[in-house]
């Protein structure tokens, strides 16, 4: 019996690996495309530009908040990547559907940063990053029950990348409640935990996730 089409398509990890780094690449920077000069027309001294500057602050903080969310999914999909032995059809679309989840953040983004004090807003950029968060851990368990991982991947490996996944989610979702309070305080929140994934290596209770 010859190959069907279903057996044959998308296998290649490569190919998935080169459209996420440029989609990932697209996406870092549209976010900073909603960081616009300040309108030099009635700008005519220091402290009125200082004045204009300040009114950026909440793009700012959102810009630095969505570079970090990207380059932390970044990595977690890499992470996952570099223990296939191929891909299949199927795995295949849950990658292209993480990559469209992918494309939202720089809407989610900016919507934020427009209405930052609103507790809506918020609550679309914490979905965008719970789904995310969704779609990536929802690859990596068809992979392993579709037989895609390399031989001799340790089970401790995967272990440690749904682990990070389920403790990440867990914290931004304790950021998101926390804007019942306050958006602001829920943004400074998901920051830090975002700072201290990146940093993860030098914080002792990080390296068990």
């Amino acid at each position: 019996m010859g190959l069907t089409y279903n057996q044959i398509a998308g296998r290649s990890v490569e190919r998935i690996a080169a459209l996420s780094d440029g989609l990932f690449a697209i996406s870092m920077t549209l976010i900073v495309f909603e960081i616009r000069v300040p309108d030099p027309g009635p700008i005519a001294s220091d402290a009125q530009l200082w004045s204009a500057l300040s009114d950026l602050a909440p793009r700012l903080v959102t810009y630095l908040m969505s570079f970090l969310t990207l380059g932390i999914f970044w990595l977690g999909q890499q992470a996952q990547l570099a223990y296939l032995d191929h891909a299949d059809r199927h795995y295949t679309w849950i990658q292209l559907a993480y990559l469209a989840v992918v494309a939202m953040m720089p809407f989610s983004t900016s919507l934020l940063a427009e209405f930052i004090g609103l507790r809506l807003a918020l609550i679309i950029y914490w979905v965008n990053i719970l789904l995310l968060g969704v779609v990536l851990t929802s690859g990596l368990r068809y992979a392993q029950h579709a037989g895609l991982l390399r031989a001799g991947t340790p089970a401790a490996a995967v272990g440690a990348i749904n682990r990070r996944a389920f403790v990440g989610q867990g914290l931004y979702a304790i950021g998101a409640l926390l804007a019942l309070v306050s958006t602001y305080w829920s943004i400074a929140f998901i920051v830090a935990v975002q700072l201290m994934f990146a940093s993860g290596a030098r914080i002792p209770l990080l390296r068990r996730i």
